[in-house]
């Protein structure tokens, strides 16, 4: 048996998944959940191979959701949102169902999905670059951090720098630390303007910053206001001075 789970805030529509899903004597319904919340403790308790996903609902959208899992199931994409069709085939999905849909697209994306899950390797190949490729092309307004079971949702106004970390990127927020499995790279796109990529294992909020000091003959370092400092190169002072005007 395929254990599925139906994540969307609307009641009518994980009862439509559920009654479609009844051609589909594989696949076996683990869990249904009404926001990302939920979706995330429900995904972790029973490993699922297949999730029907939302994007628009409460505490956490779909996009934000497929951050936080590693490895991700098979995704089919069940939306009233025609604009983030493109952006779900970015990320792998195995269909994009736009509501209202009928029994007939809906087996089709099914279909799609189960030859997914029967091809293993060539899933997991495109699941590697999926938390790069969700935040890379566009602006966010927040940052998803998981802990174990804990989730903890924090504003970019109120990052003070982040940090590179091997494989993860360190979010400074008020004296605290929040490790998220993510490139540098692809942050660094996703952030706002008053974010400036200061060294190739640094980005500070431009708010934060205090002063800079030499360090040496090709370096700085960034003191911000909090009095922690953040080392600056060549390259990063350059950008400094272009963001600052001086």
């Amino acid at each position: 048996m395929i254990k599925a789970i139906i994540i969307d805030d609307e009641q009518l529509a994980r009862d439509v998944i559920r009654k479609f899903l009844e051609d589909f004597d594989q696949i076996e319904i683990a869990a249904e959940c009404a926001n990302g919340f939920e979706g995330i403790k429900a995904i972790a308790e029973h490993q699922p191979e297949l999730l029907f996903l939302d994007v628009q609902m409460p505490k956490l959208t779909g996009f934000e959701m497929l951050e936080l899992l590693d490895p991700a199931p098979v995704i089919v994409f069940s939306t009233a949102y025609d604009q983030y069709a493109i952006k779900a085939f970015e990320l792998s999905a195995a269909d994009y169902l736009l509501k209202p849909y009928s029994r007939d697209r809906f087996k089709e994306a099914v279909n799609k999905a189960l030859d997914k899950i029967h091809k293993p390797e060539e899933n997991k190949k495109s699941l590697d670059k999926l938390q790069e490729s969700s935040l890379s092309k566009e602006k966010i307004d927040r940052i998803v951090i998981r802990s174990g079971s804990k989730l903890t949702i924090i504003s970019v106004d109120d990052i003070d720098y982040i940090e590179a970390q091997d494989d993860y990127v360190e979010v400074h927020s008020a004296g605290k630390k929040y490790l998220k499995q993510m490139t540098m790279k692809a942050l660094e796109n996703s952030l706002p303007d008053e974010f400036v990529r200061v060294h190739r294992s640094a980005i500070i909020h431009i708010d934060r910053l205090d002063k800079i000091e030499p360090y040496s003959k090709d370096s700085y370092v960034a003191i911000l206001k909090s009095g922690e400092k953040v080392s600056v190169s060549r390259s990063g002072y350059q950008l400094l001075k272009e963001k600052l005007g001086f």
